[in-house]
């Protein structure tokens, strides 16, 4: 199981940037999206043809707080660990100034950030039987990434984002774990996989996480008002999966999370 296969998976996500043109090339550089479509008001990012990221222009925005609800960080999972060590060379030569790297046990991760702020993390899932305990349950943990390991992984040149790669998560701020599990898994129905101080973690179909809430910066954050960062995350669903959420919205699957996130639920095909 990876997280594409799950009946629930991430789509595109939606960000609200200033500069549009200096964000898109910043995408297409640091992690090697193409440009599917787009024009001066919104460009389309992905890989193998997928789309992934959607950036949609407002220059006058106000430039969202770190301590707000909203976006951690978005999560581009790569297809095999040889392709993200042919990243870590391209970071390297290119000095994208990275924030961490750790190893999480149910994969192996790198984090850095947009020009606007906008959190990111690339990485590469381990094989499943490395997920979990004796019992089952999924066990992540935040040590040290071995990236001198990594790179010898590398099996040739970085030539930008390999067929797929998909979105393998996203990470979210909110005001409180609770509500946001009482949306993410009771209305959403996505299963809480672990639990970190002050954070939920939600995957479906066993994957380890689709989603992740978190209070480390923003314990107590009111509504979102409008503003830079994330402006909605696409939710695609089963047919079955699709009927649940449906039946528990009274038909609705255009939502919105406690903080006002957009969350958009489409079918998976």
């Amino acid at each position: 199981m990876n997280s594409a296969e799950a009946p629930m998976q991430i789509g595109t996500v939606t960000l609200t940037v200033r500069d549009l043109d200096a964000t898109a090339d910043f995408y297409a550089q640091a992690l090697g999206l193409a440009k599917l479509r787009g024009d001066r008001a919104e460009v389309t990012l992905g890989a193998g043809g997928t789309a992934l990221l959607r950036l949609i222009a407002d220059p006058a925005a106000r430039q969202r707080s770190a301590r707000e609800a909203g976006l951690f960080h978005t999560a581009f999972l790569m297809p095999d660990r040889p392709a993200l060590a042919r990243w870590v060379h391209h970071a390297a030569g290119s000095r994208l100034p990275v924030q961490g790297a750790s190893d999480h046990k149910v994969s192996e991760a790198i984090y850095f950030a947009d020009p606007e702020g906008n959190g990111i993390e690339i990485y590469v899932d381990r094989p499943r039987r490395a997920w979990t305990k004796p019992d089952g349950s999924i066990h992540m943990t935040t040590d040290p990434l071995d990236v001198d390991d990594l790179a010898a992984a590398a099996d040739g040149p970085w030539t930008g984002a390999p067929d797929g790669m998909t979105m393998g998560h996203v990470h979210l701020q909110v005001g409180d774990v609770a509500q946001a599990e009482a949306f993410y898994s009771g209305t959403l129905g996505f299963p809480v996989t672990a639990h970190y101080p002050g954070a939920a973690f939600y995957g479906a179909g066993g994957y380890h996480h689709h989603l992740a809430t978190n209070t480390w910066n923003s314990r107590g954050a009111g509504m979102r008002s409008p503003s830079t960062g994330l402006a909605a995350v696409e939710i695609r669903a089963d047919a079955p999966s699709l009927a649940a959420i449906a039946a528990r919205t009274g038909g609705q699957t255009a939502l919105t999370d406690p903080w006002g996130t957009a969350i958009l639920v489409t079918e998976k095909r």
